[in-house]
C-alpha cells in the first residue's frame, strides 16, 4: 500500500510540474518580444535598430507571431549575410539572432538608383556593404570590382576563386553597363573577355597558360592587351615604338 501511495504522489507531483511548466511556458509564448529583447551573435557590426530596418520584424510582437524563417531570407538578403538563424526563446525569453557574415576578398563597386556604392565582394561573388564589412583581412586584398551586379555573381565568384590556385593576379575586373568583361592581369595588363559567361572557365585556362608561356620568352612588357572574346582565335597586341 505504501508504495502504491508513493507512486501516486510521484505521478501527482509531476502532473502538476508538467502543468505548471506548460503554464510557464503559454504565458511566454504569448508575451510581448520588444528591443530589449534581441541578442544578436556572431558579429558585432549589427545592432537590434539594422536588424529591425532590414526585416519586416516591428516590436513590439508576440514571440509567436515571428516569422522566424521568413525573418532569415530577408536578413540574409538585405545585409548580404552568408547565413543566419533566428531563434524563438522561451528561457531566457526573446529572439536569439545568429549572424555569419561573408568574408571579403575584393573591393567592390556598384550602381544603385543611380548612385555609386562603395563596398566589397566575398568569394562567392555577393556584394557587401561598406558598413557591414569585417574589417579583419581586408589588408590582404588587392583585387578591384568595377560595375558590380547581382547577375554577374557567378561569373565573379569563378574569376576570384580561379586565381587563389593559379598563376594570375586580376588587379581590377570590370563589367561595363552593358555586362562586357575586361580584365587587368598584374603582368598580361588589359585581357578583354567580352560577353559570354559560358565561355569564363575556358579564357581563364588560356590567361594563365599565356602568362607562363610568355614569361618565358620574356615579351610581357610589350603587350598592350589581349583579346580573348573569341577564345578558339586569342589575339595579343602589343606596343608599337
Amino acid at each position: 500500500m505504501k508504495d502504491k501511495q508513493k507512486l501516486k504522489n510521484k505521478r501527482f507531483l509531476l502532473l502538476i510540474t508538467f502543468l505548471f511548466f506548460t503554464s510557464y511556458a503559454t504565458s511566454k509564448i504569448f508575451k510581448s518580444v520588444n528591443y530589449q529583447d534581441v541578442s544578436i551573435v556572431g558579429s558585432e557590426l549589427f545592432s537590434t535598430d539594422e536588424i529591425v530596418a532590414n526585416s519586416s520584424l516591428n516590436f513590439p510582437t508576440s514571440l509567436i507571431f515571428v516569422k522566424s524563417s521568413y525573418t532569415e531570407r530577408e536578413l540574409k538578403k538585405n545585409l548580404s549575410l552568408k547565413n543566419v538563424s533566428v531563434f524563438r526563446q522561451i528561457f531566457p525569453f526573446g529572439l536569439k539572432i545568429l549572424i555569419k557574415t561573408r568574408t571579403p576578398i575584393a573591393y567592390g563597386e556598384r550602381i544603385f538608383k543611380g548612385e555609386k556604392i562603395t563596398g566589397f565582394i566575398d568569394e562567392d561573388g555577393f556584394f557587401i556593404s561598406l558598413k557591414y564589412s569585417d574589417q579583419e583581412n581586408l589588408s590582404k586584398i588587392t583585387s578591384k570590382v568595377f560595375g558590380w551586379k547581382e547577375n554577374f555573381r557567378e561569373t565573379l565568384s569563378k574569376i576570384l576563386n580561379y586565381q587563389k590556385y593559379n598563376d594570375v593576379e586580376f588587379i581590377t575586373i570590370n563589367f561595363s553597363p552593358n555586362g562586357f568583361l575586361t580584365l587587368e592581369e598584374k603582368s598580361l595588363k588589359t585581357i578583354l573577355l567580352g560577353f559570354n559567361p559560358k565561355k569564363i572557365e575556358n579564357q581563364l585556362q588560356i590567361v594563365n597558360n599565356m602568362k607562363n608561356q610568355i614569361k618565358e620568352n620574356n615579351i610581357l612588357e610589350k603587350i598592350d592587351n589581349i583579346d580573348l572574346t573569341d577564345p578558339n582565335n586569342p589575339k595579343i597586341k602589343v606596343f608599337k615604338p
